[in-house]
């Protein structure tokens, strides 16, 4: 089973990082959210405490296969502010391993210069966050081991891509429709 590891950093967006984690629990794939601070609850941007599953010491990298960033302010700002998790995403970025991030969170990208030659989209306003990249006006990109989004509004569409870089486009679709997305009546 393919695990991925989602962040949670004081003033991250909660509907980003719960959006992924449902959706990924409901297509099977392994994903545990990491706190970077030194307590499992964390507090979003909108002031809803969330429990981490784990600290970021605990976090087994080794066995996965994915790094995601949800956005959120100053989550975003957070995350990046947080050396152990950008060196981490480095070394995920070098051996090729799978990166997503969403809303703000893509400049954490750019800043470490993972986006160097891709292509990328992020939330308006922070196109500019998106060093070395091409900006995409999409609700999601990938571009190789990279996923990016917009926001909030996207999320269900940055989750299914993040299922089908994990497992596959039908397992992604299968659970978009059993949570009757984009139905018409």
């Amino acid at each position: 089973m393919a695990k991925s590891l989602i962040f949670l950093a004081p003033g991250y967006e909660e509907v980003e990082m719960l959006t992924v984690v449902d959706m990924l629990r409901r297509a099977g794939i392994g994903i545990n959210m990491v706190s970077i601070t030194d307590t499992l609850e964390v507090t979003g941007s909108h002031n809803v405490t969330i429990k981490a599953d784990q600290l970021f010491a605990g976090a087994d990298f080794d066995s996965a296969s994915m790094l995601i960033l949800p956005g959120g302010m100053p989550g975003t700002n957070n995350l990046l502010a947080y050396t152990p998790l950008t060196d981490k995403l480095v070394e995920f970025n070098n051996s090729g391993k799978f990166i997503a991030a969403v809303c703000a969170a893509p400049g954490v990208l750019g800043a470490l210069g993972i986006l160097n030659g891709k292509n990328a989209t992020c939330y308006p306003g922070f196109e500019e966050k998106l060093t070395g990249a091409s900006f995409q006006k999409k609700p999601v990109v990938r571009d190789g081991n990279i996923i990016t989004s917009r926001g909030m509004g996207t999320c269900i569409d940055f989750a299914g891509e993040i299922i089908t870089a994990l497992d596959s486009a039908a397992k992604a679709e299968d659970i978009k429709n059993k949570i009757i997305y984009n139905d018409t009546y």
